[in-house]
């Protein structure tokens, strides 16, 4: 048994699989796996239970509890459910009373109306060779972003931040690797994706809050990790994803 989380190249639609016989156990790594996911940016959670060996139905208090976790985030998550089709989980999960779940018969579908809820005007993303240009490229989207969305006073750690995380990419990473910058209310988020599984580590015990183990990236994630509201790493669809967090209170 296992649950697995993948991030897209923003962080902003987060996937959760799990797979195996419903046990305790098996609920207490979905409640790791939800924390991991409201640890970062991420505006909506699919949890695809096609995997899941649960003849009676049993787990619904876990699916229900999940919901109410997300919508009490400090900033709300949509969150859905990729649900397996002719079962009781699946039955109980459509008829109940009050709200009705977000429910998806395949993974396809959910990542569709997911994506189309997301707001295109809180989101700049660019695509960036491996080329140490790019980190100029990348400061220039913060500025454009903090411009544009009247975020004047984030704009010199959001500008320090993508510069440490687009340098990692270009450093260690050496793939193309994409940017982006969204807004969540007064908070600015920064994601940096590229196709290297292996997780940024720095030096020492402190860590970010996404997951993965640790190892020398130089003085670039100390000062992220300094400046930023949060940060984390997860894994991506074809290699890793890295977010940090800008709010007022974090800007120095």
């Amino acid at each position: 048994m296992a649950v697995g989380v993948t991030a897209d190249a923003s962080s902003a639609v987060v996937e959760m699989t799990v797979y195996g016989r419903w046990s305790q156990q098996l609920g207490n790594q979905v409640t790791a796996g939800l924390r991991l996911c409201l640890a970062g940016p991420c505006e909506a959670v699919i949890i695809d239970l096609r995997g899941v060996g649960d003849v009676h139905g049993v787990s619904l208090p876990y699916w229900l509890l999940a919901q109410r976790t997300a919508w009490l985030a400090p900033a709300p998550v949509h969150l859905a459910f990729c649900s397996p089709p002719a079962t009781k989980l699946d039955y109980r999960l459509r008829h109940l009373e009050g709200t009705p779940l977000l429910l998806f018969a395949t993974m396809a579908q959910a990542r569709i109306v997911i994506a189309g809820g997301l707001s295109p005007a809180d989101r700049l993303q660019v695509r960036l060779a491996p080329r140490p240009n790019s980190v100029r490229a990348a400061r220039d989207l913060v500025d454009q972003a903090c411009q544009v969305w009247k975020l004047p006073e984030l704009r010199r750690t959001a500008a320090l931040i993508v510069s440490e995380l687009a340098t990692n990419a270009v450093v260690h990473a050496a793939t193309d690797f994409v940017v982006t910058v969204f807004r969540r209310g007064s908070k600015l988020h920064v994601a940096v994706r590229d196709s290297d599984f292996r997780y940024p580590r720095m030096r020492g015990s402190v860590h970010g809050s996404g997951q993965g183990p640790i190892e020398e990236r130089g003085r670039g994630l100390r000062l992220v990790h300094a400046v930023a509201a949060g940060w984390g790493a997860m894994p991506a669809h074809g290699g890793k994803v890295v977010w940090a967090t800008v709010s007022a209170d974090s800007d120095g």
